[in-house]
């Protein structure tokens, strides 16, 4: 048997070349995980809550053995899949703390000679570093502006052009409004959203600005950690404009092919707030697929949103840049420009643009 006790640091480095093995249950695993694992559970959801009971009826003694019981007959299935998948004989591996299933999954592959490299502390130790990585500070600055302003194109350009970027929309599986989740993967928990995003995070120099789009506190079913939350507020912000006509054809782009059932759900969640004859409205128009008109109806709503935003407190730095009718890599130069003039007044050393 081969295995190595590796700590964190260890294991973020090798897993640019290595696969990772997850030993957690199902349930565990879809919680939360480390990005990039695949899920080989050493006691399935049934079996460890089994388990998990004779622990605190009868105690340690008395639960091993009954793992072992469940689990035992499954061995060599386990190892047979694992040199299947992994000819090279090479895996990262954790549980939940570092412990028995990850140990005795290890030992298993090490029987058929793999070389295990095990994450001391387990699951625990990356969530630590995760959950502290997504409350440190950073340097945002913050794309805001109306509906259909474009923002995420925005920051794609910025990111294209070798810009810090976090796409928080795109980490959450959602766009932000009640339309936001149709054609988008299942989002993910509220860990493993913060997962996801200190990953982004430890990518990015955290001195450097790091452009951010203006969000809520909650995306979808997804809630902002608090401390970047309260960061988006404060942070500087370039509020964006465009023409009503510029806003509605890229809406249309995004969502007119869309499955028409689902706008129709979108459209009646917001039913309360938009009134009945507007509702009627939207949906006769979808039907019919005016849909200039239904987005044209929607604005009205997100747009008198927005204007509780604009009663907010003053920040230090507030611009708002007009980009109707700006071909996109010209927006870009005007987004750089004004982000090295905040660079200038923070006293921060001004990035060059070219």
């Amino acid at each position: 048997m081969s295995e190595k006790l590796i700590t964190l640091s260890e294991f973020l480095k090798l897993r640019e070349t290595l696969p990772i093995l997850d030993a957690r249950s199902e349930s565990e695993f879809i919680q939360s995980h480390i990005p990039g694992a695949l899920n080989l559970p050493i006691l399935n959801d049934g079996e460890r809550e089994i388990v998990g009971t004779l622990y605190k009826q009868e105690g340690n003694e008395s639960a091993v053995l009954k793992g072992f019981e469940l689990v035992g007959p499954r061995f060599h299935q386990i190892q047979k899949e694992v040199l299947l998948n992994y000819p090279d004989k090479k895996i990262l591996l954790y549980c939940w703390r570092g412990g028995m299933r990850s140990q005795i999954l290890s030992w298993l592959l090490g029987m058929v000679g793999f070389e295990v490299f095990r994450l001391k502390g387990g699951y625990k130790t990356y969530r630590t570093f995760t959950y502290e990585r997504v409350r440190k500070p950073y340097n945002f600055i913050v794309l805001g502006g109306k509906t259909g302003t474009g923002k995420t194109v925005l920051l794609k350009a910025l990111e294209d052009k070798g810009e810090q970027v976090v796409d928080l929309e795109g980490l959450a599986h959602h766009r932000g409004s009640s339309f936001g989740g149709i054609g988008q993967e299942k989002q993910p928990s509220v860990e493993q959203f913060e997962n996801l995003l200190a990953e982004r995070l430890i990518q990015l120099d955290q001195i450097h600005p790091i452009w951010i789009e203006n969000e809520s506190r909650n995306i979808g079913k997804v809630t902002l950690p608090d401390g970047i939350f309260q960061q988006i507020l404060t942070a500087p912000i370039i509020k964006i404009s465009k023409t009503e006509a510029e806003r509605i054809t890229h809406i249309e782009e995004e969502y007119a092919s869309l499955p028409k059932e689902e706008l129709k759900s979108a459209i009646l969640r917001l039913s309360n707030k938009l009134g009945g004859l507007r509702t009627t409205e939207a949906l006769e128009d979808l039907e019919m697929g005016r849909h200039r008109s239904w987005i044209e109806n929607m604005l009205v709503y997100y747009d008198k949103t927005y204007g509780f935003d604009l009663n907010k407190p003053i920040r230090q730095h507030e611009l708002s840049l007009d980009l109707s009718q700006i071909p996109l890599s010209e927006a870009c130069q005007n987004l750089l420009k004004i982000k090295n003039d905040i660079n200038a007044k923070s006293g921060n050393q001004t990035d060059t643009v070219e």
